[in-house]
């Protein structure tokens, strides 16, 4: 799932995880081009499997019974992408409070141009599976997220609000 081609493409933030995105003409709405549920939808599936590559697979989580819940997320739609399109999403972890929030900024380009269509941030807390409710991350999680935690991307410090 991870494309190396995207080295060339001026991202946001260094070596991101990348996911090579084909535009279906199922993925576009009556405007002719792609949906924002379906961004919303390739948000979700690079943040799984950046996740899973670095070690936290589903089976830590149902060991563990704790997950990373979507509380928050800000898309910036910069420039339409249509069927046929090629795109690269690329991703990075952001932050971790250390207890129980974490964040990660996204940003999808169209290699044919070099044009950024969407900037996106997603915070996250981690729940308790069974419950539900807010937990604290395991140790399991903390030690991936403070491995793979960049530099200079999005941050509850830097957060309006």
């Amino acid at each position: 799932m991870q494309d190396n081609t995207g080295g060339d493409l001026a991202w946001d933030l260094p070596d991101p995880f990348t996911l090579d995105i084909h535009v279906s003409d199922d993925d576009t709405d009556r405007l002719g081009h792609a949906n924002n549920v379906v961004y919303v939808r390739w948000l979700e599936d690079i943040s799984w499997a950046h996740i899973d590559s670095e070690g936290m697979t589903w089976a830590l989580h149902e060991q563990t019974g704790k997950a990373m819940a979507i509380t928050r997320t800000e898309i910036d739609y910069l420039a339409s992408a249509n069927a046929g399109d090629h795109l690269i999403l690329g991703t990075w972890f952001t932050d971790f409070d250390g207890r129980i929030r974490s964040a990660r900024q996204f940003q999808l380009i169209r290699p044919a141009d070099g044009k950024t269509l969407v900037r996106a941030v997603s915070t996250h807390a981690c729940v308790n599976m069974a419950s539900q409710r807010p937990s604290r991350v395991p140790p399991e999680y903390a030690e991936i997220f403070r491995r793979i935690r960049v530099d200079g991307g999005y941050t509850f410090a830097g957060a309006a609000g």
